[in-house]
Parts: structure tokens; C-alpha cells; sequence
């Protein structure tokens, strides 16, 4: 799931999962942090989630994936849209 908070010069986007689904830790990574599977692991939010935040700039568009433990790629149901294996969001 995603959630969006629009500021004043960015958007911030909280990538939410479920806290046991996939098990083990899980990242968010794409071209808005170089792939980097360490740049924005999931963290536990509430009592049966996980997620993290990620400032983008307005008027982009992104490519993204979720990783988890055992080189598990999976993409976001409720994203904006799809390329190729990534999902895509638009801000």
C-alpha cells in the first residue's frame, strides 16, 4: 500500500506492508535511491505493519521494487502503474 502526504515542494511516500508478509526484512528499492536494497528498509509502524518514507520530488515518475530476505522481488499492487517487471509511481 502506498501513502502519499503532499508538502509544499515534495511528496512524501510511505511504502506500507504488512508486518509478517513476506517474512524477514524487506526494502524498498528503485531509481530514486539507485537500487540501493540499504537505502530504505521497512520498519515496524504500527502493530501489524511495516514501512518507510521517501521524500520525492513533484511532477516525477518512478520505477520501484520490494526486496526481502532470500532475493525475493515483488512489486506493489497499489502502485500507480507497471514497466516492465517494476511497479511505477507518479508523484
Amino acid at each position: 500500500m502506498l501513502e502519499r502526504k503532499q508538502r509544499k515542494d515534495r511528496t512524501e511516500v510511505t511504502f506500507v506492508l504488512p508486518a509478517d508478509t513476506p517474512p524477514g526484512p524487506v526494502s524498498v528499492v528503485g531509481d530514486f535511491n539507485g537500487w540501493n536494497p540499504g537505502a530504505h528498509p521497512l520498519m515496524p509502524r504500527k502493530e501489524e505493519e511495516r514501512a518507510v518514507t521517501v521524500a520525492l520530488p513533484k511532477k516525477t515518475s518512478h520505477s520501484f521494487r520490494y526486496l526481502a530476505a532470500g532475493d525475493y522481488w515483488f512489486n506493489d499492487e497499489s502502485a500507480d502503474g507497471r514497466e516492465g517487471l517494476n511497479s511505477r509511481l507518479h508523484i
